[in-house]
């Protein structure tokens, strides 16, 4: 008897299961708490909610029919898998195998669960990330909807185009671990998504004020340091390759950061540091580096920290004054800057950075090691593929995004947003509860509830009219 079949390798299925954890405390509660915090504290179980209810409905969506859609056999030529459970004991138990991928990597020493697992959770930050484009405005029932569409038609077919085998990964783009499946995505996709909604209430956006700093500095350390994961376990092994990224990682994330916060310092009215600034700079670096995580030296990460962060802190600073759609698209979170942007220069930044001597399989005898090679090491053509690729995710996830809630607002006939009724008051009117609720609020509603409790014939009490807001 023996605890697993021979071709599990144990150390390889620790750190890709450890990896995945990883990933998923980025998503909760990384996110959840980073975002409630960042928001009016009116808006915080709203959102709060929001994440959590995401990071459901992608696990259901994903084990009914998306995973294969992203990594299974084709469907649609090299463009979109085919659908199907993996719920049966062999989906689960058997040997991993992504079956276009065959034969262009080493066969994998994973049980098929946790690939699927890792894979589920970079697909459900996804649409957790580009939450922060639409945050106190979209009704919270439109995005139960919302949701499970988007990772099938927008998001599954990103994966396979790229990373399942399909269309992309044949011209050989490069994107190692997500700056374009996820991060541009994600940024296109809040931004339209954005734009067709419409913005926030006039006094939320003019006094969109944080509600608890210390919750954001929490949700940011447990994201940066949850990376490790995001990174470090794409190549499916515990080799040298999965310790590279992980160094790179952190290195481009602290240049980027202090790089926000110097050009906040010297370059900005105020002269002053700032946290926040700090936080959009240290994401910029987590997400510029990962599309190229594996492919480059540290003197590349420290290049992509440094200029993926100074790029986007010139167009958060620039855009929304001057340049159309920008100053017209109520983007709550700045998600189309620090990852459609940064994604995209990150991805960009590979097809001139890669190094051919970072090598992520090793070749033996007659057959080649797997690597990436740039511009800058001779090979031009992988900028004109890495662009080419960045195109067609914007063009698409921007008419997905906007052909879904088209069809929720015009077939389904539901209401994209919430009336104003209950945007003036929010977690209360939406929800009926609050992250900060008042001491006599609170004691109303448990005096009210108790009288409930003891008379069941009497009138139902009122909700309470009036809650904190900012």
């Amino acid at each position: 008897m023996i605890p697993y079949p021979t071709w599990l390798g144990s150390g390889d299925n620790a750190w890709q299961m450890t990896a995945a954890t990883l990933v998923g405390l980025m998503s909760i509660p990384a996110l959840a708490v980073l975002y409630g915090g960042l928001v009016q504290k009116k808006w915080a179980m709203n959102t709060v909610l929001m994440v959590f209810s995401t990071f459901c409905l992608v696990l259901i969506t994903w084990v009914l029919w998306a995973y294969k859609m992203g990594f299974g056999t084709p469907l649609i030529s090299t463009f979109v898998g085919d659908p199907r459970t993996i719920l049966g004991a062999s989906a689960l138990q058997g040997q991993a195998n992504i079956p276009l991928l065959n034969g262009l990597m080493p066969s994998f020493k994973l049980p098929a669960a946790s690939v699927e697992y890792f894979q589920f959770v970079f697909a459900a930050i996804t649409p957790i990330l580009f939450i922060g484009s639409v945050l106190g405005r979209i009704s919270f029932k439109v995005w139960l909807v919302f949701v499970p569409l988007w990772i099938t038609f927008a998001y599954s077919v990103n994966a396979f185009l790229l990373w399942g085998g399909g269309y992309w990964a044949g011209k050989g783009a490069l994107d190692f671990s997500g700056g374009y499946v996820i991060h541009l995505a994600a940024g296109v996709s809040g931004f339209t998504a954005a734009a067709i909604i419409g913005p926030r209430l006039k006094r939320d956006r003019e006094k969109a004020i944080p509600n608890n700093l210390m919750f954001v500095a929490l949700g940011a350390g447990i994201l940066w340091l949850g990376w490790n994961g995001f990174n470090g376990g794409d190549p499916y092994f515990a080799g040298a390759d999965a310790a590279a990224a992980v160094v790179n990682t952190n290195l481009a994330t602290a240049v980027a950061m202090m790089t926000w916060i110097f050009m906040d310092m010297f370059l900005t009215k105020e002269k002053k540091p700032t946290f926040l600034g700090g936080l959009n700079g240290m994401i910029c670096g987590l997400v510029g580096i990962t599309p190229a995580a594996g492919y480059v030296n540290g003197f590349g990460a420290i290049v992509i920290g440094l200029v993926c962060s100074g790029i986007v802190w010139v167009a958060w600073q620039y855009l929304p004054k001057y340049v159309w759609p920008f100053n017209r698209v109520d983007d709550a979170l700045g998600v189309v800057y620090t990852h459609g942007f940064a994604g995209l220069c990150g991805g960009l930044l590979v097809g001139l950075l890669a190094d051919p001597n970072m090598i992520v399989y090793v070749g033996l005898g007659k057959t080649s090691s797997v690597a990436g090679t740039g511009l800058f090491y001779g090979h031009p053509h992988q900028l004109l593929v890495q662009f080419l690729a960045a195109l067609t995710i914007i063009v698409w996830d921007g008419a997905v995004t906007a052909a879904i809630l088209f069809f929720i607002k015009y077939v389904l006939r539901m209401k994209l947003r919430f009336d104003d009724a209950d945007l003036e008051i929010g977690d209360v009117a939406v929800h009926g509860e609050e992250a900060y609720p008042q001491e006599e609020v609170l004691s109303t509603r448990l005096s009210v509830t108790a009288e409930a409790e003891a008379s069941p014939t009497t009138e139902e009490p009122r909700r309470p009219e009036k809650a904190s807001t900012e």
